[in-house]
Protein backbone atom coordinates (compact mmCIF):
# COMPACT_ATOMS: atom_id res chain seq x y z
CA UNK A 1 0.00 0.00 0.00
CA UNK A 2 2.88 2.37 0.80
CA UNK A 3 4.32 1.80 -2.67
CA UNK A 4 1.01 2.66 -4.31
CA UNK A 5 0.64 5.90 -2.36
CA UNK A 6 4.27 6.85 -3.05
CA UNK A 7 3.67 6.18 -6.74
CA UNK A 8 0.59 8.40 -6.74
CA UNK A 9 2.48 11.21 -5.00
CA UNK A 10 5.39 10.78 -7.41
CA UNK A 11 3.10 11.02 -10.41
CA UNK A 12 1.35 14.10 -8.99
CA UNK A 13 4.71 15.82 -8.44
CA UNK A 14 5.84 14.90 -11.95
CA UNK A 15 2.64 16.32 -13.48
CA UNK A 16 2.94 19.50 -11.39
CA UNK A 17 6.47 19.88 -12.70
CA UNK A 18 5.20 19.54 -16.26
CA UNK A 19 2.59 22.24 -15.68
CA UNK A 20 5.21 24.61 -14.28
CA UNK A 21 7.49 23.83 -17.23
CA UNK A 22 4.68 24.74 -19.61
CA UNK A 23 4.09 28.03 -17.77
CA UNK A 24 7.83 28.75 -17.92
CA UNK A 25 7.87 28.21 -21.69
CA UNK A 26 4.94 30.64 -22.09
CA UNK A 27 6.21 33.39 -19.80
CA UNK A 28 9.97 32.90 -19.57
CA UNK A 29 9.74 33.55 -15.80
CA UNK A 30 12.38 31.54 -13.97
CA UNK A 31 10.07 31.11 -10.96
CA UNK A 32 8.17 28.48 -12.94
CA UNK A 33 11.37 26.72 -14.05
CA UNK A 34 12.61 26.51 -10.46
CA UNK A 35 9.23 25.22 -9.29
CA UNK A 36 9.32 22.54 -12.00
CA UNK A 37 12.80 21.47 -10.89
CA UNK A 38 11.73 21.35 -7.23
CA UNK A 39 8.67 19.22 -7.98
CA UNK A 40 10.76 16.82 -10.07
CA UNK A 41 13.16 16.53 -7.15
CA UNK A 42 10.22 15.61 -4.92
CA UNK A 43 9.18 12.99 -7.49
CA UNK A 44 12.71 11.57 -7.55
CA UNK A 45 12.67 11.44 -3.76
CA UNK A 46 9.55 9.26 -3.89
CA UNK A 47 11.16 6.94 -6.43
CA UNK A 48 14.18 6.56 -4.15
CA UNK A 49 11.91 5.77 -1.20
CA UNK A 50 10.28 2.94 -3.12
CA UNK A 51 13.57 1.59 -4.48
CA UNK A 52 15.25 1.38 -1.09
CA UNK A 53 12.10 -0.24 0.33
CA UNK A 54 12.20 1.89 3.45
CA UNK A 55 8.64 2.26 4.69
CA UNK A 56 9.34 4.46 7.70
CA UNK A 57 11.47 7.02 5.83
CA UNK A 58 14.39 6.99 8.25
CA UNK A 59 17.02 7.52 5.55
CA UNK A 60 18.67 10.90 6.04
CA UNK A 61 19.54 11.52 2.40
CA UNK A 62 15.87 11.24 1.45
CA UNK A 63 15.10 14.08 3.82
CA UNK A 64 18.02 16.06 2.43
CA UNK A 65 16.54 15.79 -1.09
CA UNK A 66 13.16 16.91 0.23
CA UNK A 67 14.73 19.75 2.23
CA UNK A 68 16.68 20.95 -0.81
CA UNK A 69 13.49 20.95 -2.92
CA UNK A 70 11.63 23.05 -0.34
CA UNK A 71 14.56 25.44 0.06
CA UNK A 72 14.62 25.79 -3.72
CA UNK A 73 10.92 26.72 -3.69
CA UNK A 74 11.48 29.29 -0.93
CA UNK A 75 14.45 30.76 -2.79
CA UNK A 76 12.38 31.05 -5.99
CA UNK A 77 9.64 32.92 -4.12
CA UNK A 78 12.19 35.23 -2.51
CA UNK A 79 13.88 35.83 -5.86
CA UNK A 80 10.56 36.71 -7.48
CA UNK A 81 9.48 39.12 -4.74
CA UNK A 82 12.71 40.91 -3.93
CA UNK A 83 12.86 44.59 -4.73
CA UNK A 84 14.31 45.29 -8.14
CA UNK A 85 16.72 48.18 -8.47
CA UNK A 86 15.35 50.95 -10.71
CA UNK A 87 17.11 51.30 -14.06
Amino acid sequence: MIGFVSGAIMMACWVAGLFFLRFWKKTGDRLFAIFALAFWMLAAERIILVLINQEDEVRTFVYVIRLFAFVLILWAIYDKNRARAPD
